[in-house]
C-alpha cells in the first residue's frame, strides 16, 4: 500500500492525494503538519529531513521508495502507474509537462502565496495589505498567461489530462477559493472552463471541492 503523510489543507498534499485518486491507487493518508504535528518526530525526520509535508512511502524491501517534494511524487506515481497516459511517453510532451509543473512551483506558487496566507490564515486585524497587494499584482498576470495557454487546449498539454494539470489545478483551486468578499479575480474564461472540468473529475473529489483553510 502507498502511505502518504500530510494534512489535506496543504496544497502540496492535495496534489499527491488527487494524483493517487486519479490512478485509483490503494493508499493510506496519515495527518501530519500544522495542528497535527508529527513532522518534528525522529521517525518523520528519518523520512523527510526537511520536516515538511508530504512524504510517501511506497513498496517494500528492495522496491521500497520514500519520496518528498510534491511535484516529484506526482511524477513518480504517474510514471509508475500511468506511463503513456498521465506521464507522457514522448520526450517533448513529457518535458512540456515538467516545465509547467516547475513553473507552478517556482513562479505561480510564490506569487500567490502572500494573498492566500493573509486572507485565509491571518486574522483580519493582523493582515498586511501591502503583502496582499503585491501578491495580487504578481499573480494576476500569471493566470492571464495560463489563460492564453489554455485558449487552444482542453488541458495543459492538449486533449488529454496529464500530470501537468494536477499542480496547476491545485493552484487554481487555491486562488479561486479566496474569499469573495475580499477579492474578485479578472475574467479568465479558459482557466475557468479548464478548472470546472478538473473539478468534475472523480479523482479530484475530496480535493478540489474542499474549502481553503
Amino acid at each position: 500500500m502507498l502511505n502518504i503523510w500530510g494534512r489535506i489543507s496543504s496544497i502540496n498534499v492535495r496534489k499527491v492525494v488527487w494524483c493517487a485518486q486519479e490512478l485509483a491507487l490503494d493508499f493510506q493518508r496519515t495527518e501530519a503538519g500544522g495542528q497535527y504535528g508529527v513532522v518534528q518526530t525522529p521517525e518523520y525526520i528519518a523520512l523527510n529531513p526537511n520536516a515538511l509535508v508530504p512524504v510517501i512511502d511506497d513498496g517494500e524491501g528492495a522496491e521500497r521508495v520514500v519520496l518528498w517534494e510534491s511535484n516529484v511524487i506526482v511524477r513518480y506515481l504517474c510514471a509508475k502507474h500511468s506511463s503513456g497516459r498521465l506521464y507522457p511517453d514522448l520526450l517533448a510532451e513529457r518535458f512540456d509537462a515538467e516545465r509547467w509543473m516547475d513553473w507552478q512551483q517556482t513562479t505561480l506558487n510564490p506569487a500567490s502565496a502572500g494573498a492566500f496566507r493573509q486572507w485565509i490564515r491571518v486574522p483580519p486585524a493582523e493582515r498586511d495589505l501591502a503583502v496582499i497587494a503585491r501578491s495580487v499584482t504578481a499573480t494576476e498576470p500569471l493566470f492571464a498567461m495560463l489563460d492564453a495557454h489554455l485558449a487552444t487546449r482542453r488541458f495543459m498539454l492538449g486533449d488529454n489530462f496529464t500530470m501537468a494539470d494536477i499542480p496547476l489545478g491545485c493552484e487554481a483551486h487555491r486562488w479561486f477559493g479566496l474569499p469573495a468578499a475580499e477579492y474578485t479575480h479578472p475574467a479568465w474564461p479558459n482557466v475557468e472552463r479548464w478548472f470546472a472540468e478538473l473539478k468534475a473529475r472523480s479523482g479530484a473529489r475530496g480535493v478540489l471541492d474542499l474549502p481553503l483553510e
